[in-house]
């Protein structure tokens, strides 16, 4: 497995303590040799920064291309349980439902107290599961929203390989935060207050220069565009009064890059380093969930409420609609290969659509209710349910083949992630002392587990 370096360039201004130093008569070397010591305690850590490698790591929201998919060509495993194939497990303090975000030798996951009210970004090493630092991004005033089901800790931490990024719902207004990979807060911007209903969601995405945030609500909301290395806010765009949670997608289709949304009855398509509007039209519904995708010509949306709805529009901004239907994919976002739209609904169906027309190709019952995504490696798509079972079957146009379903846990939120040879699941115990663990799982038989 690649490791991160361990080494940096040396400060200019260590080597001119150091040359002090060396200069020095004998008497005078041991108080300039402990100045050195002093100023490089006092100066920032050895860089620990890695690009994100889209064969290893899966560094934000859907991973590293936003899309559900991970890398082709993996060892992972077909069945687990709790004593079987598990490389190691990890108890994660507090509650949330982001993923865990994956990059280099190290797992980054938000989490929120709900005694303290606080809210928190961990990291973990990704070979032993150990915990490596927690920094308290919000010491009180976590908003878990009012549905039964959310957390104060939803969104899934994204990573640039230099820099972490998470949103948090705080006090009656979202913000953004950015924390260095040893932990410590670089900056923190207020996006916009937030009038609560159900909880906030929506993860951070990173683009060029920018850091890009939706946050939509009845009060009316915004979209964000914020600068990684200052938070400075470069544009903002104002949003109809509507409660949506939807993660933004930034796609390359009818041969331009676009920053695409739906819900509050919209799909709305902009430019993601300036904020303007590059087309809207009247497709969806109020409510959304789940993240847009695109097979280069069409994009695919879905949402469930008030009306169940998943569509197709065409990308060019013509306002074209290719198809549409009344299946509810309200939570789960999709999943779009070869040709063919793979989702699973709420209610525990996965179904393969042509992605030109519509035609349904298939539809089979998993079983129980979903909120996690699917991901997918080459044909095979994993999908956790919420009380924790994963069902892993294969998906082509040529029919549905289940080929496992595994138990862990009595409670699933965060979506799969899969990377490196792993697969990486957030669940839960229920009960009064209900327990959250982070499971990373392989083959026994893969020579890296050794």
């Amino acid at each position: 497995m690649r490791t991160l370096p361990t080494l940096a360039p040396v400060n200019p201004e260590i080597r001119s303590a150091q040359r002090i130093g060396q200069n020095a008569q004998p008497s005078n070397r041991l108080a300039g040799f402990c100045a050195v010591l002093l100023l490089a305690a006092a100066l920032p850590s050895p860089s620990l920064a890695a690009t994100p490698n889209p064969a290893l790591d899966w560094p934000a929201w859907r991973g590293p291309a936003r899309d559900g998919r991970g890398a082709p060509g993996q060892n992972l495993p077909l069945k687990w349980s709790d004593t079987e194939n598990v490389v190691w497990k990890t108890p994660i303090p507090g509650r949330g439902h982001g993923s865990p975000t994956v990059v280099g030798d190290r797992i980054y996951l938000a989490t929120a107290d709900p005694v303290k009210h606080s809210q928190s970004v961990l990291c973990l090493d990704r070979r032993t599961g150990k915990e490596l630092w927690q920094t308290q991004v919000h010491a009180d005033h976590a908003d878990p929203g009012h549905h039964a089901n959310s957390s104060a800790a939803s969104s899934t931490v994204t990573c640039d390989g230099e820099r972490l990024y998470i949103n948090f719902l705080n006090a009656g207004a979202v913000h953004t935060s950015a924390l260095d990979l040893a932990g410590k807060v670089l900056w923190q911007q207020k996006i916009c207050d937030y009038m609560t209903h159900q909880g906030f969601a929506s993860s951070p995405v990173v683009h060029e220069s920018l850091v890009l945030v939706s946050a939509d609500h009845k009060g009316g909301g915004v979209l964000a565009g914020l600068d990684r290395q200052t938070g400075k806010m470069v544009w903002s765009e104002p949003r109809p009064k509507h409660h949506n949670y939807t993660t933004p997608s930034i796609i390359q289709a009818a041969g331009r890059t676009q920053m695409v949304l739906a819900g509050c009855n919209l799909i709305t398509s902009l430019d993601p380093l300036t904020g303007r509007k590059l087309w809207e039209l009247n497709g969806s519904t109020e409510e959304c969930v789940g993240s847009v995708v695109t097979d280069g010509t069409r994009i695919f949306a879905s949402g469930g409420y008030p009306r169940n709805h998943t569509v197709a529009v065409v990308a060019d901004g013509s306002g074209t609609i290719a198809w549409q239907n009344n299946t509810r994919v309200y939570v789960p976002s999709m999943i779009v290969k070869d040709g063919h739209l793979y989702a699973v609904t709420d209610a525990g169906f996965a179904v393969c659509w042509k992605s030109d027309t519509g035609e349904e190709l298939w539809k089979e019952r998993l079983g129980g209710d979903f909120f996690a995504s699917p991901v997918m490696v080459d044909d095979r798509i994993y999908a956790s349910n919420v009380s924790g079972k994963t069902f892993i079957f294969e998906a082509t146009p040529r029919g549905f083949k289940l080929l496992s379903q595994n138990q862990l846990g009595e409670e699933a939120y965060a979506s799969p992630v899969v990377c490196g040879q792993r697969v990486f699941l957030r669940v839960a115990t229920r009960g009064d002392n209900r327990q959250e663990y982070l499971y990373c799982l392989g083959n026994s038989s893969d020579p890296t587990r050794r």
